[in-house]
């Protein structure tokens, strides 16, 4: 069983990482959102199109012309958290009751 735990407890430390990674890109896009970079950048492209699945779910529930501004960066910053703490949490318990 020690093997089936040792996957468990690998498999949450690499979601927690990916959680972490797209956490960063989403505050980047963001940031860059406030300085309007050029389009054609590879590096702003590649921020775009990681983060755009997870912003454009929340952009549909709270459109930014009724407020002004768009919180989706915030709605998917508070789904991201829930999904570290829940996911990597349970990842992590199942782990310890393998062994």
């Amino acid at each position: 069983m020690f093997v089936l735990a040792n996957f468990f407890e690998a498999l949450g430390g690499v979601f927690s990482y990916a959680v972490d990674i797209l956490w960063w890109l989403v505050i980047i896009r963001a940031l860059l959102s406030w300085v309007s970079p050029d389009p054609s950048n590879p590096i702003v492209q590649f921020i775009e199109r990681m983060t755009e699945p997870l912003l454009a779910p929340f952009r549909n529930l709270v459109p930014s012309y009724r407020i002004g501004i768009d919180v989706s960066p915030l709605f998917a910053l508070l789904l991201l958290y829930f999904l570290k703490i829940f996911v990597v949490k349970t990842l992590i318990g199942i782990s310890l009751r393998l062994k």
